[in-house]
């Protein structure tokens, strides 16, 4: 439980609620919630460049980070498809995966096939479920996917400047600019509130926010003068309540309320908008095949955490299908950026490839 840990060891409240951001990013949970201590963990283990815990931006944006991971795998020979998509798994006599059929009816055929699909897409759509365990079918389908997240992409004409540390003569970015700035963030009890509203179906009325400023490290993403701010929002429920849809009078609903929350600490900020692109948690699960919006591909619960990750007994990358490897977000030990889903789900894929 996050809020026992916190309260042992921090007395300011927004120290704690700042730290607490991170025991429930991505999650739809609130920081009173059995478990969530360990969300905070997951995003604090590790470490960048020899620092503990660190966290780093890749400069030219997060597109950069794939760019490089595949100009290393094309200069040892891969060849990628970016733009082809893929229609389901190929399956030879014994049920063994053999390659793969691209939505234009080309076949890829191959001795293996890894995914790095959520384990929703790689079993319930790209394999037939006759060829599944039925258990097994069943309990991908039981995964809590619930996403209360809503990201907000803006251009502005000028640099926030926030009343807490209004912005130098010269309009240059700050160091705090070049931060993480977490907003409506004073109290726990803030985080709980508005997780409590998202759980009842309603987007919250004061949003935890996580507003970032990209351009202040890398001015290259916005012309002179503008900037890009990234908004990281918590919470929007998947589905709202009542029935109402995620249709474009909520969106901007939604969003509205963000932007008047950003302008009571840092006034003139939604004047300076030039335009902004709102990805609720069904737009997520639609343009990046995110189940349920999740960025985990499924919740950082304990019940979904180690050898029930997926499901249990296939924890280790390995599937029902021989030859069929799940290797990203939604297999042990989760997402968060870091490649260890992928790198292992490799190693096992070569032990079982030296075999064939």
């Amino acid at each position: 439980l996050l809020g026992q840990i916190l309260d042992h060891w921090f007395e300011s409240e927004p120290l704690k609620a700042t730290l607490a951001t991170d025991a429930v990013i991505g999650a739809m949970a609130s920081p009173h919630t059995p478990g969530s201590g360990y969300v905070l963990l997951h995003h604090v283990m590790g470490e960048l460049e020899g620092r503990r815990g660190a966290w780093g931006y890749v400069a030219g944006g997060m597109g950069a980070l794939s760019q490089a991971i595949a100009h290393a795998a094309t200069t040892q020979g891969a060849h990628i498809f970016a733009d082809k998509a893929v229609c389901h798994v190929l399956l030879g006599r014994d049920g063994e995966a053999q390659g793969v059929a691209l939505l234009d009816g080309t076949e890829v055929r191959s001795k293996l096939v890894l995914s790095n699909a959520s384990p929703q897409i790689t079993f319930l759509e790209l394999i037939p479920q006759e060829q599944l365990p039925k258990d097994f079918v069943q309990r991908i389908q039981q995964v809590d996917t619930r996403s209360p997240v809503t990201k907000i992409n803006v251009a502005v004409d000028r640099l926030p400047s926030f009343l807490a540390a209004p912005n130098a003569r010269d309009g240059q970015p700050l160091p705090h600019h070049q931060c993480s700035i977490h907003l409506n963030c004073e109290g726990t009890q803030l985080l709980h509130q508005a997780f409590t509203e998202a759980a009842q179906g309603h987007p919250s009325s004061r949003p935890m926010i996580e507003l970032c400023i990209p351009s202040a490290l890398d001015p290259g993403l916005a012309p002179p003068g503008c900037h890009v701010v990234s908004l990281f929002t918590q919470y929007t429920p998947s589905v709202l309540a009542g029935g109402q849809s995620w249709d474009e009078q909520a969106r901007n609903a939604y969003a509205d309320t963000v932007f008047d929350c950003i302008e009571d600490y840092a006034p003139g900020f939604k004047a300076s908008v030039i335009g902004r692109d709102i990805l609720t948690p069904p737009d997520l699960e639609r343009i990046f095949g995110l189940p349920g919006g999740n960025i985990f591909h499924g919740g950082m619960s304990l019940d979904q955490l180690y050898f029930t990750r997926p499901v249990p007994s296939y924890s280790g990358y390995r599937s029902p299908i021989p030859g069929l490897y799940l290797c990203g977000s939604g297999a042990h030990p989760g997402g968060g950026v870091m490649g260890a889903a992928g790198r292992n789900a490799a190693q096992v894929a070569i032990k079982d490839f030296r075999h064939l």
